[in-house]
């Protein structure tokens, strides 16, 4: 399954390196600044639980399945990324 995260950390100066380590373990594609696309047979909420100890509590973090009802002007790369299971 595709699923989309996105997040803010809110705090100026945070070091985004842990949580992007944590996302990259999954089968990944980075299209815009902070939102990510990746694979997995995990459900949102475990994926959610794996991401959110690798931010502070004053961060947001959202994790969402990607359905086929979708659309928006992203580089091939991406679309062929949702594309592929």
């Amino acid at each position: 399954m595709n699923y989309l995260i996105t997040y803010d950390l809110n705090k100026p100066g945070q070091n985004y390196n842990e949580l992007y380590a944590a996302i990259e373990k999954y089968p990944n594609c980075h299209p815009l600044k902070s939102v990510w696309f990746v694979k997995s047979n995990a459900n949102a909420t475990t994926i959610y639980d794996d991401l959110k100890q690798h931010i502070d509590k004053n961060d947001t973090l959202f994790v969402c399945e990607i359905t086929t009802n979708r659309n928006g002007w992203l580089l091939q790369s991406a679309h062929t990324f949702l594309k592929n299971d």
